[in-house]
């Protein structure tokens, strides 16, 4: 007879919409077991009574942030916090054996000053943020797969990192002429009210923010370093765009070779993603929508070069509630416990 366990697994911050994606996606896991869901502002309501939608398959209360609890319940636990709580209680569920993996930007940052500089706080959790593992399994598979604390990617890095890994890492463009033009829609500002975020405010208009000093800058920066060798700076700008969920990405840079063409570079992604499952590279002349990855823990790209400019442009494509948040986690949580890493996580978005 086969092991029928599930793994008990928690989820801290149920009640935003990255809570509500993994408990979906948790629910239809074949090896894991739903048993917690805390939350501070929501403690003592049912998780039905935030989301009614589910009452007929989550029948879990929302419980009170208590580190003991959780580990005594938890194998597994998902942080779907705001920035600047994970890293008050990780480290206390780190060092009482459980697996952590942390949604905010708390963990993502190799130098802790960086964080700092850019989100504030006073970190204490030098030794247990030094063995985060930055989660995206793209890059960082055999990490993973060792790690006990994650931090999972922002969703416009990792739409971003997904379109440039290949240039950098196999140093095909200038690296500091990169310039990504980014896209979200309105879901990626969190289900707190924000006057920008009313239907109002939002419909009928596209605008930029967080220009030259959006937060997810140094984020992406980082991992561009990483790949390229040394330091590496790019322009990135975000814009909110009056849809609820998706994310395009397009990343323009100046190819080293001149004589590369689009069939070479579709070739080099093709190569570079062949281990990827999520990820997907479209053939030649074909651009990707958002509307392809919605509802998916899918990436699509697609790539095009001017031979005019010498740039190479890529477009990347996902759904930032599931590759860019929820799913990208079960996916490092996958990897985490030796599972394949596509279970459990739908392939298919919703069309049209």
């Amino acid at each position: 007879m086969g092991n029928f366990r599930r793994v008990p697994v928690g989820i801290v911050g149920a009640s935003g919409y990255g809570g509500v994606q993994l408990v979906r996606l948790l629910m239809e896991h074949p090896e894991v077991e739903l048993v917690y869901l805390g939350g501070e502002s929501s403690a003592g309501r049912s998780f039905a009574d935030l989301y009614p939608h589910l009452a007929h398959l989550v029948n879990l209360p929302i419980e009170p942030v208590e580190p003991d609890v959780i580990a005594h319940r938890c194998e597994v636990v998902f942080l779907s916090l705001p920035n600047g709580l994970a890293y008050q209680i990780a480290p206390q569920l780190c060092a009482k054996g459980c697996k952590v993996l942390d949604l905010s930007a708390d963990y993502r940052f190799s130098d802790l000053r960086t964080y700092t500089n850019w989100y504030g706080g006073q970190r204490t959790d030098d030794t247990i943020a030094a063995t985060a593992v930055y989660g995206l399994p793209e890059l960082y598979r055999d990490r993973i797969a060792e790690a006990q604390l994650v931090g999972c990617p922002g969703c416009y890095p990792t739409a971003s990192l997904l379109a440039l890994s290949p240039l950098l890492k196999q140093g095909l463009i200038v690296p500091e002429s990169a310039i990504i033009d980014a896209k979200s829609g309105t879901s990626g500002g969190g289900r707190q009210g924000k006057i920008n975020l009313l239907l109002a405010e939002a419909d009928n208009s596209l605008g930029a923010y967080g220009v030259v000093n959006h937060r997810h800058t140094p984020e992406i920066e980082q991992i561009c370093s990483d790949l390229a060798g040394h330091d590496v700076k790019v322009q990135f700008t975000p814009h909110l765009i009056p849809m609820v969920r998706g994310i395009l990405a397009t990343v323009y840079a100046t190819l080293r070779d001149p004589g590369l063409v689009r069939d070479d570079l579709i070739t080099i992604y093709k190569a570079f993603y062949r281990h990827a499952p999520w990820v997907k590279v479209c053939d030649n002349g074909t651009y990707p929508q958002t509307k392809w990855a919605c509802g998916s823990n899918l990436c699509y790209i697609g790539v095009e070069v001017d031979p005019r400019t010498r740039r190479v442009i890529v477009m990347s494509a996902i759904d930032n509630l599931i590759k860019g948040q929820a799913g990208q986690a079960i996916q490092c949580l996958n990897l985490m416990m030796g599972w394949d890493e596509t279970l459990g996580l739908p392939q298919l978005g919703f069309y049209p």
